[in-house]
């Protein structure tokens, strides 16, 4: 395969996927680290993609709904300090709600020492991950919406509705700089009914978060609605004192 073919196999591929990772090209194309990265290098000198943590993703655009496994890698390290400061904030004795986002699953990794807490999430390797370190977790249930681990149906919003809980952690696909949440129109139903059973609702999202929605997601919260906004994002001081009665928990810079 010659260069050019190459780089036009990696933007079909950017455009399909919304994101892909230099391991996942390496594999697909059959092309050395060197090769790859430098083609990436080459391609974000044309402004063509954007070089982002383990892989690349267009510079503009409304993109395509991310794969989960993808979703893994990208801004991994902002994910997993999010997740540890929001599981700071459950307390022992807890009766909490984790959604299948990637990065609310990095908070179960530091749930484990928590004491006599109840974790119910619709996240089938997180409800996996907590069984085994002896956490009571409740899997909601429900079809795999996204493979492998990711669940949401009616039945799913059901038994969601079955509980009350102390504190609410949940992701999405984008939020607006003036306090919008947006979501994949296949979890509105699920985040919403858990929402009104809650006495505390936090929203984790990372700054990748800010950028262009795809069409299919809707509008689920403003600001106004969740107790937390936990990010490495820095919310400006208009948006704050819009949302006064929110908390906006910022990741401490290194």
């Amino acid at each position: 395969m010659h260069q050019n073919e190459r780089w036009n196999e990696i933007l079909i591929l950017l455009k399909k996927y919304g994101f892909v990772t230099v391991k996942y090209l390496i594999d697909t194309l059959h092309y050395s680290n060197a090769t790859i990265n430098r083609d990436l290098n080459a391609l974000e000198g044309q402004g063509l993609l954007k070089r982002c943590y383990g892989g690349a993703e267009p510079t503009n655009g409304a993109k395509v709904g991310i794969p989960l496994p993808f979703r893994y890698k990208k801004m991994h390290s902002e994910k997993l300090k999010i997740g540890e400061l929001a599981a700071s904030l459950v307390k022992d004795y807890d009766f909490i709600f984790i959604d299948g986002s990637t990065t609310s699953e990095h908070m179960a990794k530091f749930l484990t020492e928590k004491k006599n807490i109840t974790v119910v999430t619709n996240n089938l390797a997180a409800a996996s991950f907590l069984s085994d370190f002896g956490v009571k977790t409740i899997c909601l249930g429900g079809e795999i919406k996204e493979p492998p681990s990711m669940l949401s149906d009616s039945m799913t919003v059901e038994n969601a509705l079955r509980f009350q809980y102390d504190k609410m952690f949940f992701s999405t696909g984008y939020f607006t700089q003036d306090g919008r949440i947006y979501t994949d129109e296949s979890y509105y139903l699920l985040f919403k009914a858990v929402a009104q059973n809650t006495s505390e609702t936090y929203y984790l999202a990372d700054r990748s978060k800010t950028e262009s929605p795809t069409s299919s997601r809707k509008l689920l919260f403003d600001f106004r609605s969740v107790s937390g906004v936990i990010s490495d994002y820095t919310f400006n001081l208009e948006t704050q004192k819009k949302f006064q009665n929110t908390k906006f928990i910022e990741l401490k810079k290194d």
